[in-house]
C-alpha cells in the first residue's frame, strides 16, 4: 500500500506525442502550402505566356477585336467574340437556373416534409454528379430536336418566323448549362434559407401571414445573402463550362451584331441578339480547347494565345467570386 497518497502520471510518454503533433502540424501545413503554391503557379504561368503573346499582338486588338480566327489567313485573336458566345451562353443558364433553383430551395426549406427532402434533395443533387460529357450528348440527341420541333409548332400556330436550330447552337448550350447549375443554386439557397431562425417565421405567422408569404417576404429576403452568393457561384461555374459547350454549341464564335443607332443612341437589335442563339457559339473554354489540341506548334502566337484567353477568363472570374464575397458581407445577416 506504499503507493496510497501518490497522484498517478496521466501525460504518457510526451516527448512521442510532441513529435507526433508537430508531424501533424507540418503536414497539415504543408498541404496548405502546396495549393497555394498551385494557385501562385498556375497564376505566373498564365501572366508570363500572355505577357509573350502581348508582346506580339496588341493588347488592344485583342480585347477589341470582332474576329478570332488563330489558323486561317488573315489571323485574327479579337477575344469579343468568344466573350460574346460566354455571355450569351451564361446568361440563357441563368435565366433557367436562378429561379427555378431558388423556387426548388423554397419548396424543400418550406414545403416538404422530413421524409420528402430526404428523397428529393438527393436525386437533385445527383444532377451535379453527371459527367458534363453526358450533357453535350443529351443536347444533341434530345434538346434540339426538341426545341425545333416547338419552333416549328410556334411557327405554324403563331405564324412567328423563328429559325430553326442548327446541330450546334447556342440555345441547346444553354438549357444543358442551366440544368447543370440548377443543383448549384438550390442547395446554397436552401442553407441560407435553413439558417433563418424559426423565430422569424413564428413572428409572420403571429401577424396572420400565410406560409407563402412568410417564405417570400420573410425567409427569401433573411437570406438574400446567401441566395446571391448562390447565384454568382452558379454564374461562375457556368462560365467556365467546357465539355457541355463544345458539344452543344460547336466550336465556332458567333459573329458580333450590327450596331445601329436610333436619335443618336446606339443599339443592338433584339432580333439580331436573339438569332445568335440559333446558331454556333463558342466560348472562350471552347476556343482554348481547339487551340490546344489543334495542328498549332507550340510556341507560336496562335499556341501563346491560349493563355491569353485564359488569362481573360481567370479575371472574370476572379471579379465574380470578389463581388460574390462584397455581397455576402454586405447584405449577410447575424442572428443569435
Amino acid at each position: 500500500m506504499s503507493s496510497e497518497g501518490q497522484t498517478p502520471d496521466l501525460s504518457g510518454d510526451r516527448g512521442f506525442r510532441s513529435v507526433r503533433e508537430s508531424a501533424y502540424k507540418y503536414a497539415l501545413a504543408g498541404c496548405a502550402v502546396l495549393s497555394v503554391l498551385t494557385t501562385v503557379s498556375i497564376i505566373a504561368v498564365l501572366v508570363l505566356d500572355a505577357t509573350q503573346f502581348f508582346a506580339e499582338y496588341p493588347i488592344l486588338e485583342f480585347l477589341t477585336g470582332t474576329e478570332f480566327s488563330p489558323n486561317l489567313e488573315p489571323v485574327a485573336f479579337g477575344v469579343l467574340p468568344l466573350i460574346l458566345g460566354t455571355l450569351l451562353i451564361t446568361f440563357g443558364a441563368a435565366v433557367i437556373a436562378l429561379p427555378i433553383g431558388v423556387l426548388t430551395a423554397i419548396y424543400l426549406s418550406e414545403y416538404a416534409s422530413k421524409r420528402t427532402r430526404s428523397v428529393l434533395k438527393p436525386m437533385l443533387e445527383v444532377l451535379a454528379g453527371v459527367p458534363t460529357v453526358v450533357y453535350g450528348y443529351f443536347a444533341i440527341v434530345y434538346i434540339t430536336p426538341a426545341l425545333n420541333v416547338a419552333i416549328g409548332v410556334l411557327n405554324g400556330t403563331l405564324g412567328t418566323e423563328i429559325s430553326r436550330l442548327g446541330l450546334f447552337n447556342g440555345l441547346s448550350a444553354s438549357v444543358v448549362v442551366g440544368i447543370m447549375i440548377i443543383p448549384m443554386v438550390s442547395s446554397i439557397s436552401e442553407d441560407a434559407m435553413n439558417s433563418v431562425p424559426d423565430s422569424l417565421r413564428q413572428a409572420g405567422y403571429g401577424l396572420g401571414a400565410t406560409k407563402f408569404n412568410v417564405s417570400v417576404t420573410i425567409v427569401v429576403p433573411a437570406a438574400v445573402s446567401g441566395i446571391a452568393s448562390s447565384f454568382i457561384l452558379a454564374i461562375s461555374r457556368a462560365i467556365g463550362e467546357t465539355m457541355a459547350v463544345v458539344l452543344a454549341a460547336g466550336s465556332q464564335p458567333p459573329d458580333i451584331p450590327p450596331v445601329q443607332q436610333a436619335f443618336g443612341v446606339p443599339y443592338v437589335a433584339p432580333t439580331d441578339i436573339l438569332s445568335l442563339f440559333t446558331e454556333s457559339s463558342a466560348t472562350m473554354t471552347v476556343a482554348m480547347i481547339d487551340i490546344a489540341s489543334g495542328d498549332i506548334s507550340g510556341g507560336s502566337t496562335a499556341y501563346k494565345s491560349l493563355f491569353a484567353i485564359g488569362l481573360t477568363l481567370f479575371v472574370i472570374t476572379l471579379a465574380m467570386n470578389v463581388v460574390s464575397d462584397l455581397v455576402a458581407s454586405r447584405y449577410r445577416e447575424e442572428y443569435e
